[in-house]
Parts: C-alpha cells; sequence; structure tokens
C-alpha cells in the first residue's frame, strides 16, 4: 500500500464470460438478481434491466439442484435476447450444485465456509471450470466462516483470511489462475480490514488474484448508499478492487449507478503527498489517534479541532499525510472538502468515499462537507451517516439488511420500509432485516435484534443470536418485533 500517491493493486486477468477484470482493465460493476431462478422469464427479464442499466456481470443463487440445472435455460434464453451479460452461480451448501451450474455459466461463486477441503470437491470443480473456461470466486462471509476456523480464530478479519487462504492455496497448487477472492461483512470495519489482511497475506506468498469488493447488507436509500462508500471507498482509495457490487435493499438494477459512481470517481486520484511518520498509521488495526471519543458534524462546536480541508482530486491521500504529518501527533482533526454536487445522493457517495475512510481508520475526529447547493440539516444528516458507517459514532437505528435473492419469500423492501416507519426513531439499536437463514442470522450477528425470513410469508424473530419467536406470519412479525423491543426496555416512544 502506497500512503503517498494512489495506485491500482496489480492483478491478473481474469475472464468472465465477456468480461475481463485485472490485468488494468477498468473495475467492473455488478449486481445479483431477486427472483426465483427457477422462474425463468422473470429471471432473464431482471438480467437484461441490470445490463441495460450498466451492469455486465450478474449473479443468481442456485441453492439447490433444480435450480443450477434451471441456469442453463436462464443463458440460453438470454442469449436468445442478443445479451451477453457474463452469469454467475452463487452456491451454498451443497458442492454438487456447483459442478451442475459450472456446466452452463461464467463464473461459479462459493463460500469456504460451506466447503470442506479433504474430500476434493475443490479440485474437481476447478477441473470442470479449467475445460469450460469458467472463473471461480472465493467469497468469504464473516457470518459464515466454517466452525474449525470459528472456533480457532474467531469471527474475526483474520479468521476470513485464513479461509480464503485455504482455498486460494488450493488454486494455486492446480495451477489455477481464473480466480477471484470477496471478504465481506456487514460490519465497514471488519471488512476493510480482512481486505487489507488479505492483500498483505497474498502478496507475502505471491498471489495477484482480482478483488471483488462489497458490504453485505448495506441496506437502502442514501443510508445504504453512504454504507457502501465507506467501505467500498476505503478500499478503492487504497488502489484495491476489481470489481464491485453495491448491495442494496432495493430493485438490483438500483446498484448499478451507485457501482459506476464510484468506479468513475476512483478513475484518477492526482497528486503526491510526502508522508513524513506512516508508523503512525494502522490500516488493518482500530486505533483512535486522538483522544475524541465522540467524533463531530460541522455544525457542532470546533474548538480545540484543527480543521484540514482537501483541496486536491485525491482529498483521502492529501488528508491522511497532512494528518499522520502532525506536529502534534494525537491533536484533533476535522477533516473538510467542498462539493459543488447538486443531487444529494451523489453528493452523499461522493463524501463517504472521500471521508468516511479516515474515520473509518481513527485517524480523524470530525467531518465537514461544504456543499452550497443543500441545508445545513441535509449535510448535517449525510455526516451522520457517514461517522455512522466509519463505526465511530452511532446517532440512528442501524438496519443491518440484506439486498434479497431468489431465496428470498417475502417483501423485503416493503418490510424494511415498514421496520423503519415504526423504530428509526430508536437511538444506538442494530436491526438486522434478512431474506432467509443462509447468512442470515450469521451476517447480523452483532444486531440487538434480527427479522428473518422463515419460509413463504413467515418470520423468525432474534433477540441478538437467540431465536426468539419461529415462523411467525408475516402480518404479525412488526407488531411483534416492536413489543420484543418493548419487552427488552429498548422502545421509546416516537
Amino acid at each position: 500500500m502506497n500512503l503517498s500517491k494512489f495506485m491500482r493493486r496489480p492483478a491478473c486477468e481474469v475472464r468472465i464470460g465477456p468480461v475481463t477484470i485485472g490485468g488494468g482493465h477498468p473495475v467492473a460493476c455488478q449486481s445479483m438478481t431477486n427472483t426465483d431462478t427457477n422462474d425463468t422469464a422473470a429471471s432473464v427479464a431482471q438480467i437484461e434491466r441490470i445490463d441495460r442499466a450498466g451492469g455486465k456481470i450478474v449473479r443468481l443463487t442456485a441453492q439447490g439442484r433444480r435450480e443450477g440445472e434451471n441456469l442453463g435455460n436462464l443463458v440460453r434464453q438470454l442469449r436468445a435476447d442478443g445479451f451477453r451479460t457474463a452469469v454467475v452461480a452463487d452456491i451454498h451448501f451443497v458442492p454438487e450444485v456447483a459442478a451442475i451450474a459450472a456446466r452452463y455459466v461464467d463464473k461459479v461463486r462459493i463460500n469456504p465456509g460451506n466447503y470442506r477441503l479433504d474430500r476434493g470437491d475443490l479440485q474437481a470443480l476447478i477441473a470442470q471450470c479449467r475445460e469450460r473456461g469458467v472463473a471461480l470466486r472465493v467469497g468469504v462471509n464473516h457470518g459464515s466462516l466454517a466452525k474449525r476456523v470459528f472456533d480457532e480464530w474467531g469471527d474475526t478479519p483474520q479468521g476470513m483470511v485464513v479461509s480464503a487462504m485455504e482455498f486460494l492455496r488450493v488454486c494455486r497448487e492446480c495451477d489455477f489462475d481464473q480466480v477471484v477472492v470477496s471478504m465481506k461483512s456487514s460490519n465497514t470495519r471488519v471488512m476493510v480490514a480482512a481486505y487489507r489482511l488479505l492483500v498483505e497475506a497474498m502478496d507475502a506468498e505471491g498471489m495477484h488474484y482480482p478483488i471483488h469488493l462489497g458490504v453485505t447488507e448495506a441496506g437502502n436509500g442514501i443510508e445504504g448508499r453512504v454504507k457502501s462508500a465507506v467501505g467500498i471507498g476505503a478500499l478503492m482509495a487504497d488502489g484495491i478492487g476489481d470489481t464491485i457490487r453495491v448491495s442494496l435493499t432495493e430493485a438490483p438494477e438500483n446498484e448499478i449507478p451507485v457501482a459506476q459512481l464510484l468506479v468513475d470517481h476512483f478513475a484518477e486520484r492526482p497528486g503526491e503527498f510526502e508522508v513524513l511518520h506512516p508508523e503512525r498509521y494502522f490500516p488493518t488495526e482500530y486505533r483512535r489517534r486522538s483522544k475524541v471519543t465522540v467524533p463531530v458534524v460541522h455544525t457542532e462546536p470546533l474548538e480545540g479541532f484543527r480543521v484540514l480541508e482537501a483541496l486536491s482530486g485525491n482529498p483521502t491521500a492529501e488528508l491522511r499525510a497532512a494528518i499522520l504529518n502532525l506536529d502534534i501527533p494525537d491533536e484533533p482533526v476535522v477533516v473538510k472538502r467542498r462539493y459543488e454536487e447538486r443531487s444529494l445522493e451523489t453528493l452523499a457517495v461522493k463524501a463517504a468515499a472521500d471521508l468516511g475512510p479516515l474515520l473509518l481508520d481513527g485517524l480523524a475526529d470530525g467531518i465537514w462537507i461544504d456543499a452550497p447547493g443543500f441545508s445545513e440539516a441535509e449535510i448535517r444528516d449525510i455526516e451522520l451517516m457517514i461517522l455512522q458507517a466509519a463505526r465511530v459514532r452511532f446517532s440512528h437505528t442501524e438496519y443491518i439488511a440484506c439486498p434479497s435473492c431468489g431465496r428470498t419469500l417475502y417483501d423485503i423492501e416493503k418490510a424494511l420500509a415498514d421496520i423503519k416507519a415504526r423504530t428509526s426513531h430508536l437511538k444506538n439499536l442494530r436491526i438486522g432485516v434478512m431474506g432467509c437463514i443462509v447468512n442470515g442470522p450469521g451476517e447480523m450477528a452483532d444486531a440487538d435484534y434480527g427479522y428473518v425470513g422463515a419460509g413463504p410469508g413467515r418470520i423468525t424473530l432474534y433477540k441478538g443470536r437467540t431465536v426468539v419467536e419461529r415462523n411467525i406470519p408475516q402480518e404479525e412479525a412488526l407488531d411483534r418485533l416492536v413489543e420484543l423491543i418493548r419487552t427488552n426496555g429498548d422502545w421509546i416512544e416516537p
């Protein structure tokens, strides 16, 4: 990692159907369907909407043999419609489904937490992928590490790296380089640390596989966009990332413009900024640089804070260097940048990507967005969202909400909107709103309460990691969630 200037991390080329990533190619944007993979017409129509929005790589869940086999029908119809979209199969528990999917798709994504290496399944899949020219994604999820890894490392960034490297070493032993790797979490601090540790581990072993970036369960609206931009932006500012997915609990085609905005924003990062004290920076270990415990927004008293304003086209590196070069190492700092944007969403994404990483790394103690096109209230809301996404100050309920996929058996977009309407006034709470149990309970492990799909129109409620009520009719679930929060003493009347 070069602290002084922006440099893309070198990666080998990986071909995903007609799309090539790594090797200096532009960062590719992708999304995932939320239709039933067995519904060919609906899935193909959604893939085509994503493609028209600019997403040339689309993933579909293949949780069983039936879904795996139907990928063949989907790809044939997509090609008949004239679309060359790269199709990716998302595999969860059953290695034989990966073998089925690999007959039809351009890439197969597997989760090491759900695979064993002692039965030759991965080697057999690699051989099949090599034969057809299919790429492989080793996709580690913070919430679903293998038990043996979890028992030794816990659900830590280090455990995620151990899980990924085991699988990457098998790929290298098989001389298979068409591999992409990801380290996803809904916790931006965990996600960023895991990717940076992964890059260190890969560099130490001479590996140069491309990296897929994403923050899981980011939610919706501007808040979801800000959370994604903070995590993804921190890594893109480091030059890490060859393909990205912004996970939103919305129509999947809505994800592509946000991802493309980030790609364009980091296409050029000019300037070189000398760093006098690199020893003060700890990219893989969160440390507060100053004694400030509650970072501030610009409308709050700033006495005792130094305001550092970025003026270059690479604000993250410029401000990081300025902070690391301070004569007084622990002097409190507010980071500032001016934006001339006219779209609130664009402002939020760019500011989160530029300034959020400095808060996420514990370097900055406050944020100041100078945006004359918007009211003080709008700017303050975005500043607070960035502080929360960086996990340094919690001012409102945080929703760990998955973007949904073909496994989701209820209307999660409506459910999230309804839950927000009833609970957004609560302070310092995390509520998980998850489509199913595959990654749901694990990814929302640090949530205070959970609302998880259990079957068609049925919901299971959690308090922390503990199931409280199973298989509740969805029409009753929100009231029961509110009652659960009330019973545990966390409810405040709006």
